[in-house]
């Protein structure tokens, strides 16, 4: 008697559930239709496009700023946004040295930085750090100057153009520039390869001055 009973509060319950699925065979129609839809939908969507890390500043930043970790952060920016030469690595770029100016949210790149590749902004050309002696004249240049150096022998009081239209692609701050036991101040030029040696020879004996070019 007992099974009996149990089995018609069984079919009891699964007609019930008959009844409810019969009264909401239209919503569940449309669930079901939704859900095809979502998952074709999703099935057919491109895949998302691909992104590179790019190393950017946090805030504007001066020539001749060391970069710290607080400087910089990372972003991601489509392939064809990201700049040749920009940094993806904020190891790479902590302790360097801005060659100049950097915008808040301005991608880091390699010729930016104190380094080889700053001969990079000056096809064929070297970059070589070269004192000028007086410190005043360095705080008058730019990044981007374009300047003849000039040599001028203490003992002969004679004056001669050691590189003509050389770049300038970096300098130090000077404001900020610590004052050291040598005089002058070190910048960074683009010049021809052959003329190293004659460049560093005047650095070493001469008076070291430089004059704009108006050419």
């Amino acid at each position: 008697m007992a099974t009996r009973d149990l089995s018609v509060r069984i079919r009891d319950q699964l007609t019930s559930v008959r009844r409810a699925v019969l009264r909401r065979r239209r919503l569940l129609a449309v669930l079901c239709a939704m859900g095809a839809v979502a998952a074709g939908l999703r099935a057919t969507a491109p895949p998302a496009a691909p992104t590179d890390v790019v190393l950017v500043a946090v805030r504007d930043l001066p020539a001749g700023a060391v970069l710290g970790t607080d400087d910089l952060r990372t972003v991601e920016a489509a392939p064809d946004q990201a700049p040749v030469g920009v940094l993806t690595d904020t190891g790479d770029a902590v302790g360097a040295i801005l060659a100049a100016p950097l915008r808040a949210g301005e991608p880091v790149t390699d010729v930016r930085l104190v380094g080889p590749g700053l001969a990079d902004s000056a096809p064929g050309t070297v970059a070589l750090p070269v004192r000028v002696s007086d410190a005043a004249q360095v705080g008058l240049l730019d990044v981007g100057d374009e300047i003849d150096l000039l040599a001028t022998d203490p003992e002969s009081r004679s004056t001669t153009t050691v590189a003509a239209g050389v770049l300038v692609l970096a300098g130090p701050d000077v404001e900020r520039d610590a004052p050291d036991a040598i005089t002058g101040r070190l910048i960074v030029v683009g010049i021809p390869d052959f003329t190293v040696a004659s460049v560093t020879g005047a650095a070493v004996t001469s008076f070291v001055t430089y004059a704009w070019t108006n050419r």
